[in-house]
């Protein structure tokens, strides 16, 4: 997948995410869902896999200006990161908010998107400066 801003980090998976919740927290977004893969497909599934959390991240300010260009938009909110574990780090994902622009065919939404996207590489830079 090339359309995501990533990071690691050298520390527990639990304390990734609390620091991702603050990072992105200090950018303006609140988390609005929280989806736990790993439980869920050890519950539903009797499956187990890696740590693999999903967080619906919200900016309300700049979803407002996307749902002002099109209502539709609310189908691609919130913000999808991702925290995860991967050889013994934890890493964190963000998908490009770019994407808005190129699914909707809207070109109105790239300030939109140029905002989030700078917000979530802020957000993911202060954690790169975190590690260890």
């Amino acid at each position: 997948m090339e359309q995501e801003l990533t990071v690691a980090l050298d520390v527990p998976f639990a304390e990734a995410v609390a620091r991702v919740r603050d990072a992105l927290a200090g950018q303006g977004f609140g988390v609005l869902t929280e989806i736990d893969v790993q439980a869920t497909l050890r519950a539903k599934l009797g499956e187990e896999m890696e740590d693999y959390l999903i967080l619906g991240a919200c900016n309300p300010p700049l979803a407002h200006r996307a749902l002002a260009v099109d209502r539709r938009i609310g189908l691609l909110l919130p913000c999808n990161v991702l925290v995860r574990t991967e050889a013994g780090r934890t890493v964190v994902e963000a998908a490009d908010p770019q994407l808005l622009v190129t699914f909707t065919g809207h070109p109105e939404l790239t300030p939109v998107a140029d905002e989030a996207a700078e917000r979530l590489r802020a957000a993911l830079a202060t954690l790169a400066t975190l590690t260890g």
